[in-house]
C-alpha cells in the first residue's frame, strides 16, 4: 500500500487539465499525420516496384518486417500494459482480481477466438476453391465426349495412329487443368492474405482504441507528453507492419484506401472520445474500472497479435514461401528484415 501512496502523489503532482488538453490536441495531428504515413508508405513502394523484377522480394521483406513490429507490438507493449493494469493495487486487491491471472487467460482466449475465425475462414475459402474446381472435370468430359478415351502406351498400326490423334487433345486438357489449378491456388492465397490483412486490423484496433482512449482520459501531463513523441513513432512503425500486409493481399483501390483511413484515425479519434468521457463524467482513468476494461481489452488485442504474428505471417513466410525457400540469401535477408522490425518497435517501449 505504501507504493501506491507515493503512485498516487506522484500522479497528483503532475495533474494538470489545461497543460493535459494542449498536449492532446497537438498528439491527435501528430499520430494522424505519422499514422497515414507509416501505413501508406508501404502501400505506395509496393505498386511502385509492381510489375518489376524486385516487386516480389520487396513485397516479401516489407511482410517480414511488418511481422516483427506486430510480435513485438504484443509481447513488449500491449501484453505489459495489460499486465499492469489488472496488477495495479486498486484492482488486485479485490476479488477475483487477486485470485487469478486474467491477462494470461483472456490472452489465451485472444488466441483461441484468432484461431477459430481463421480456420472458419480457411474452410470457407477452401470450399470457395472447390466450387470452382469442376471446370477441370467439364474439360475431361468433352474430351471424353469427343471419342478420345484411349491413352494407350507405345504401339503400332492402329494403336498409333489412335495415340497420334489422342495426344493433342489429351496436352490441351492437361494444360486447361494445370491453368485451372493454378488459379485457384493463387485465388486462395489471395483470398487468405486478405483475412489475415483483415483480422489483423481488427486486432492493431482494439489496442489502438485502448491507447486513443487512455490518453484522452488522462489528465497526467507527466504521462501524456513523451507518449506524443513516443506514439508518433509507434504509429509509423505498426502502419508499416499493417501496411505491408495491405499491400500484399491485392486489395482494390478501394477497400485499401478505406483501410488505411480506419488505422490512421483511430488512435485519434480514441483521444477525442477519452476527452469527451472525461469531460462528461469525469471519468478517471486510473479508477479500478478504467483499469479493468483496459486489462482486458489489452489481453485480449495480445491474444490476437500474438496468433496472427506468429502463425499467418512468420510461420506462413518462412516454412511455406516458395519465393523465400528457394533462394538462401532471401531467407537470411528476411529473417534480419523480422529482428529489425522487432527491435525497431521494442526500442519505443523506453518511451511508451
Amino acid at each position: 500500500m505504501a507504493l501506491c501512496s507515493t503512485d498516487t502523489l506522484r500522479a497528483t503532482s503532475c495533474r494538470d487539465g489545461k497543460a493535459a488538453a494542449h498536449l492532446k490536441v497537438i498528439s491527435i495531428f501528430a499520430i494522424f499525420i505519422t499514422s497515414v504515413v507509416g501505413i501508406t508508405l508501404p502501400v505506395f513502394l509496393a505498386r511502385l516496384f509492381q510489375g518489376k523484377p524486385v516487386y516480389d522480394k520487396a513485397v516479401l521483406l516489407i511482410k517480414c518486417f511488418a511481422a516483427g513490429v506486430i510480435l513485438s507490438t504484443s509481447l513488449v507493449h500491449v501484453l505489459p500494459d495489460a499486465f499492469d493494469a489488472l496488477a495495479d493495487c486498486q484492482v488486485a486487491s479485490h476479488h477475483p482480481w487477486k485470485d487469478f491471472p486474467f491477462s494470461g487467460l483472456i490472452t489465451l482466449i485472444g488466441v483461441l477466438t484468432a484461431l477459430f475465425v481463421d480456420l472458419t475462414a480457411s474452410s470457407h475459402v477452401e470450399g470457395h476453391g472447390h466450387g470452382h474446381g469442376h471446370g477441370h472435370g467439364n474439360a475431361q468430359k468433352k474430351l471424353k465426349s469427343s471419342g478420345y478415351t484411349r491413352l494407350t502406351p507405345i504401339g503400332s498400326g492402329e494403336e498409333a495412329v489412335e495415340k497420334k490423334s489422342v495426344e493433342p487433345a489429351a496436352v490441351e486438357v492437361g494444360l486447361v487443368g494445370a491453368d485451372i489449378e493454378a488459379a485457384q491456388t493463387e485465388e486462395m492465397v489471395k483470398l487468405k492474405q486478405k483475412l489475415v490483412s483483415q483480422v489483423l486490423e481488427i486486432g492493431i484496433i482494439f489496442h489502438s482504441v485502448i491507447i486513443g482512449v487512455t490518453m484522452g482520459m488522462s489528465q497526467n501531463k507527466c504521462t501524456i507528453k513523451p507518449l506524443v513523441a513516443a506514439l508518433s513513432f509507434h504509429q509509423i512503425f505498426e502502419g508499416m507492419g499493417l501496411g505491408g500486409c495491405i499491400a500484399q493481399a491485392g486489395f482494390s483501390i478501394g477497400t485499401t484506401a478505406y483501410m488505411c483511413f480506419m488505422f490512421s484515425v483511430t488512435t485519434p479519434l480514441g483521444i477525442v472520445l477519452g476527452m469527451i468521457m472525461f469531460g462528461i463524467t469525469g471519468y478517471d482513468d486510473s479508477s479500478p474500472n478504467a483499469l479493468i476494461m483496459e486489462g482486458l481489452l489489452g489481453s485480449l488485442s495480445s491474444g490476437i497479435l500474438i496468433y496472427m504474428a506468429l502463425v499467418d505471417l512468420i510461420a506462413l513466410d518462412f516454412f511455406h514461401n516458395k519465393l523465400m525457400n528457394s533462394e538462401q540469401f532471401l531467407k537470411k535477408a528476411s529473417f534480419i528484415a523480422l529482428v529489425l522490425g522487432s527491435t525497431s518497435m521494442s526500442i519505443l517501449a523506453i518511451w511508451a
